[in-house]
């Protein structure tokens, strides 16, 4: 068996993300190991979810700790940043935020837990990280550069869909906080430069189970809770990745678990 370790900026893009592969191989019997480049301070808490006098960085950290545990992933490893908040925000100048580090030693810090893990395979985002938030991008800086220290051959840029993304905001109706379909080019990755899709609709009740875990920031009325089964399935039955290099011929290879697991 091998060992999946993914990359992620905040608590709950993990759940977002990488969540349905997460559990597809952890039920394989691969192991699987969340690291978290920040507790995710900046997040914004849904009304009435801290308890008096409760830290938001203290719960999210243990809404990760649930949401691994539904996902069948070992408890969550931290890199010990702070989180940046969006791109252009005061918050970004914050000298222990991850947007502010320093890139070979955030890198170092990920290599030693790619190493210790002897990690097989390695998600992060794409060069945008998905929609532009600052966190996401120094993901995939120091995630690359972290994989060629440790030596891992087989690195997987989560991203979404972008057509496919499209689609679905033109058929459904629109929702307060749902993005709208003028705002997609902005997100994810053509499908035309996909390299990998990995069908993990006979994992959605892990994935949803993940999403509830993370409380403080996806409450009952959200937008991915709100979505009927079908729709939910159309959104997160597939989760997409980009590998610079290798394109499927219009549109990514279809794969039950990605190469090296």
């Amino acid at each position: 068996m091998s060992t999946l370790v993914c990359f992620h900026a905040h608590p709950d893009d993990e759940a977002i993300t990488t969540g349905g592969l997460m559990a597809k191989a952890a039920a394989a019997g691969h192991r699987v190991v969340l690291v978290c480049a920040t507790r995710g301070e900046q997040g914004e808490p849904q009304a009435g979810v801290l308890l008096e006098g409760e830290q938001l960085s203290e719960r999210r950290i243990q809404e990760l700790a649930n949401a691994c545990e539904a996902l069948g992933a070992e408890p969550p490893l931290l890199l010990g940043y702070e989180d940046s908040g969006m791109m252009d925000e005061p918050t970004n100048q914050n000298p222990n935020c991850f947007w502010q580090a320093d890139i070979d030693e955030a890198s170092e810090r990920l290599a030693a837990i790619l190493d210790q893990y002897n990690a097989d395979v390695l998600t992060i985002y794409d060069d945008h990280g998905g929609y532009g938030h600052p966190d996401h991008i120094q993901v995939h800086r120091v995630g690359k550069k972290a994989a060629a220290l440790a030596g891992v051959a087989h690195v997987f840029e989560a991203t979404i869909n972008r057509d496919a993304m499209r689609t679905m905001m033109e058929n459904m109706p629109i929702d307060d906080d749902a993005p709208r379909p003028d705002d997609v080019d902005s997100f994810g990755t053509p499908a035309d430069d996909l390299s990998y899709e990995v069908n993990v609709s006979g994992y959605l009740e892990a994935k949803r189970a993940a999403l509830i875990a993370h409380r403080s920031q996806i409450g009952p009325d959200s937008f991915f809770l709100k979505m009927p089964d079908d729709l939910f399935a159309l959104a997160f039955g597939t989760e997409s990745f980009a590998v610079p290099g290798v394109t499927g011929t219009g549109g990514p290879r279809e794969v039950h678990l990605l190469p090296g697991l």
